[in-house]
């Protein structure tokens, strides 16, 4: 990885959280944790020099790969023939920025496996999730306090906006811890890796939209109770203690205490 690094002047930057795993032990970890096999379509996101893209090549039916920088896109292919030239026709390459992805080519996504990049990890993790419901299930590094707070439940003092939203979709979890020296260049923060698994959504896009509304509103402010931090959403804050009370939630909570199905019966109340 660092020779084709070199190759092609690569000076990694933080502006696009570019920390690239050459560690191969941990390659190897990342897809065997990450259950994927010879029936699945899979999303990586952030592929850079193509480490986890020639491991995940070996196993998986087809992958697609989404890079950002045009010149990582480029060299991508190359990388490929030359390591894993019996996979190349499973790559599928796709030169753009993942939180503007709205389609993919071939068949329909079935799981997402990525080190994200750092600086965008959970919006980029939500929007698959929103745009492909087809992705079943996922495994994504990304930096370890994002990990607790995607993961953690309601009464965690990490619970809030990414664990709430992460859960309207998935069942969420952490799935292990990776050393920082598994990256290059090394990063000053630890890393995890976080496993979701695809379940029911508790409503419709209008109600998601709704409810995440709702969930923005309700942590902007997380020492406030609900009445207090909805009051701006619904007009005042008798009217956020009528709803709140209608959706059977006290007012007086606050919103690190309620799970997504809280919000959603909120959001419900409201229309």
């Amino acid at each position: 990885m660092r020779r084709i690094a070199d190759a092609i002047g690569l000076r990694p930057t933080k502006q696009r959280g570019q920390n690239f795993v050459v560690d191969a032990n941990t390659v190897r970890r990342i897809v065997r944790t990450s259950g994927v096999g010879p029936d699945d379509v899979v999303v990586e996101v952030g592929p850079g020099l193509g480490s986890l893209t020639l491991e995940l090549l070996g196993v998986a039916s087809q992958v697609v790969a989404v890079e950002i920088d045009l010149v990582l896109a480029g060299r991508l292919p190359i990388t490929v023939a030359e390591h894993a030239f019996d996979h190349a026709d499973r790559l599928h390459l796709v030169q753009a920025d993942a939180m503007r992805v709205e389609e993919l080519p071939g068949p329909a996504p079935t799981a997402l496996v990525a080190n994200l990049p750092y600086n965008v990890s959970v919006p980029v993790l939500l929007h698959l999730l929103e745009r492909f419901d087809s992705i079943e299930s996922v495994l994504v590094m990304v930096q370890a306090e994002v990990a607790h707070r995607l993961a953690a439940g309601p009464g965690s003092r990490t619970y809030g906006v990414p664990s709430v939203k992460a859960s309207w979709y998935c069942d969420v979890a952490l799935a292990g811890t990776i050393g920082r020296q598994v990256f290059w260049p090394v990063p000053n923060v630890d890393s995890a890796l976080v496993s979701l698994r695809r379940r029911p959504t508790p409503g419709d896009e209008t109600l998601r939209r709704a409810t995440f509304r709702v969930v923005d509103a309700a942590f902007a402010q997380r020492r406030k109770t609900l009445r207090a931090a909805l009051s701006g959403l619904v007009g005042s804050g008798a009217a956020a203690e009528e709803a709140l009370r209608a959706a059977g939630v006290d007012p007086q909570a606050r919103g690190e205490q309620l799970d997504v199905t809280d919000f959603a019966r909120i959001a419900t109340v409201l229309g």
